[in-house]
């Protein structure tokens, strides 16, 4: 079993997803091969807060073009972590809503 740290990468911080703080619903970016279970245990090591649903999608790379040349980025995972109404908020978003 991978460590949490490996699992939960970086939280997404976009407006869309500091809408989604008052519900209780944090984003962030995973490992691609992570599954829904191995990112419920991860959040709850790392932070100490119970979660409630785990909501997953994967998301393509952009296309880039520098001329004639394409390249493309990385694709990568997006997990929505949804904590239960008696849990603790996450003390990294507090200040930022």
């Amino acid at each position: 079993m991978k460590a949490p740290q490996d699992i939960i990468l970086k939280p997404v911080i976009t407006e869309k997803s500091m809408d989604g703080l008052q519900a209780g619903k944090y984003t962030f970016k995973v490992a691609t091969d992570a599954n829904k279970t191995e990112i419920k245990s991860a959040v709850e090591k790392l932070f100490g807060v119970k979660v409630a649903k785990v909501n997953t999608m994967n998301c393509t790379g952009r296309t880039k073009r520098v001329g004639r040349y394409v390249g493309k980025k990385a694709d990568w995972k997006k997990a929505i972590i949804t904590l239960t109404e008696d849990s603790k908020t996450i003390e990294f978003f507090d200040g930022m809503y």
